[in-house]
């Protein structure tokens, strides 16, 4: 086995920045770690259906302001922005946040979805969880990336696939994915499928989107 570098933190600081941008340090970077992450997990799961991809928190002594990238911000922020006070709200009373203006939320829309590794990787695990054929959705996937003037692509299953007794990988790519080349913008995103009669499958994207 050789050694596995995640392709977005080999790149932090060159090509990428950090999903949580703030100082601290003894307990409180403690404190502000767990609650980002708490934060994250919440909002993850809360904004599903908008087609959340990821959530950047940046504080400034008290106040937390968090960027949330999203595909359908429509269905985020809601009619007449009623999405994000309700969202405010629900923040507010899980985390115990004592003063409203101390919370701030954007939303940033992500343009093409086909090129957010997450967001396929999503999509690709929401669809082997109703017993799709994994072949059928990998040649499905990887054909939305090519038309979406991607430089290359790869796509990895791995788990007992079509409810077999042994355990493999299958993998499809197209293209170039430069995984040494630092220069080379490549997003990555794995996510665990927990299919019926299989168990978990996990199901791993590459998008090589060029070079910066």
């Amino acid at each position: 086995m050789g050694q596995k570098v995640n392709p977005i933190g080999f790149r932090l600081g060159n090509v990428y920045t950090w999903s949580s941008r703030w100082f601290a340090s003894g307990k409180i970077y403690a404190q502000y770690l767990l609650e980002d992450r708490e934060i994250r997990q919440f909002l993850m799961s809360r904004l599903k259906g908008a087609g959340i991809s990821k959530v950047e928190i940046e504080r400034s002594f008290d106040k937390r302001t968090i960027i949330v990238h999203v595909s359908r911000p429509g269905i985020a922020i809601g009619r007449g922005g009623t999405g994000i006070d309700q969202l405010k709200e629900e923040l507010i009373k899980n985390f115990k946040i004592d003063d409203p203006k101390k919370i701030e939320i954007k939303f940033e829309e992500i343009k093409n979805p086909d090129l957010d590794a997450y967001l396929v990787a999503a999509s690709v695990a929401d669809q082997l969880e109703k017993r799709i054929p994994f072949r059928r959705l990998m040649n499905q996937a990887l054909e939305r990336i090519k038309r979406s003037s991607a430089q290359g692509a790869r796509i990895s299953i791995a788990g007992r696939l079509g409810g077999s007794e042994i355990a493999r990988t299958e993998s499809l790519k197209f293209g170039s994915i430069p995984l040494h080349t630092i220069r080379a913008n490549i997003d990555f995103a794995k996510i665990d499928a927990k299919v019926p009669k299989s168990g978990v499958v996990g199901v791993k994207v590459w998008i090589h989107k060029g070079e910066i």
